[in-house]
């Protein structure tokens, strides 16, 4: 099973490229931790999608560490990278998206997969749940995904707001609903804000509801389903310079379209990541302590 890594993300609220920011005294990166997680949960090779400017730079440093306990390739987001019959337009400076991204990894997605942020710690249960999923469905499964969710409350940084799924499911587990969402803390309540107007105003969420970090398991067949929904997007929205095909927002309608199903997975795990600047010092604490612990080895590899 393969791990596709989202990190062509400039990170312009942390100053830089979030991705390549030492988290310890070794030079390892956050994202060195996950792909470690991710390996000893079982996944075997891993996708990492970024823009081609970094790739040498990307390469050299957590490229060539990794390299050495599972396989490598990289894919590159280009916003030129679209559909027959559009081009993008000479203002356009914001990527396309999540969703965006992996289907610039089409060619190189084989068998089922699993997604992640670069820039987020999700811990090493988290990956072993997702990887225990996708092992325990049926050779060739289609439209059987999955989605590793967290408490809220697991969820958030004392620096400002972050982006969220909202999630919203049925008594047998499965997503019913999932609402992309700016969310802080407003006088001691956490307040959602849907990042698209049609799905209304701010709501109240409380401390244990579940939302989604991007940590998505899917079969491959998702890549046919983005191949048919990025053109539909593309038509309706090519001109918005701030849009984004997001991966949540085509999680959602396939839902509603019974085109899928999304197993609403819950984690034990507290995240921690580098949205903001101010994050980082936390970050390498914990870090740290969870290597004094034995959870990690020192220096990794």
């Amino acid at each position: 099973m393969q791990l596709v890594v989202l990190a062509a993300g400039m990170g312009s609220r942390f100053g830089g490229l979030k991705q390549m920011e030492p988290m310890d005294n070794y030079g390892n990166f956050l994202l060195d931790f996950s792909v470690y997680d991710a390996k000893r949960a079982g996944f075997d090779s891993v996708i990492f999608i970024i823009k081609k400017e970094f790739y040498e730079e990307f390469r050299d440093s957590i490229g060539a560490r990794v390299s050495k306990i599972i396989k490598v390739d990289y894919a590159f987001q280009d916003l030129n990278d679209l559909p027959s019959g559009f081009t993008c337009p000479k203002d356009r400076e914001k990527p396309w998206g999540t969703a965006h991204a992996i289907y610039a990894a089409r060619d190189l997605i084989k068998e089922d997969f699993i997604i992640i942020n670069g820039d987020d710690f999700y811990g090493k249960e988290t990956y072993q749940i997702a990887f225990d999923y996708l092992k325990s469905l049926p050779s060739n499964s289609a439209g059987k995904y999955a989605n590793v969710a967290f408490k809220v409350k697991n969820t958030m940084t004392e620096n400002g707001s972050v982006k969220r799924g909202v999630c919203f499911g049925d008594e047998k587990g499965y997503l019913t609903h999932l609402v992309e969402s700016s969310i802080e803390r407003v006088n001691g309540e956490i307040i959602a804000s849907p990042l698209e107007e049609k799905y209304g105003k701010p709501f109240k969420i409380k401390e244990d509801d579940l939302v989604s970090m991007n940590l998505f398991a899917f079969n491959k067949d998702l890549i046919n389903k983005l191949e048919i929904k990025f053109p539909l997007w593309l038509k309706e929205n090519i001109n918005v310079p701030k849009s984004e095909f997001l991966i949540p927002t085509v999680v959602d309608e396939l839902v509603k379209e019974n085109k899928a199903s999304m197993k609403l997975l819950t984690s034990p795990s507290v995240w921690f990541g580098v949205t903001y600047k101010e994050d980082k010092p936390a970050v390498v604490s914990a870090l740290k302590k969870l290597t004094d612990k034995g959870e990690y080895k020192e220096g990794l590899y």
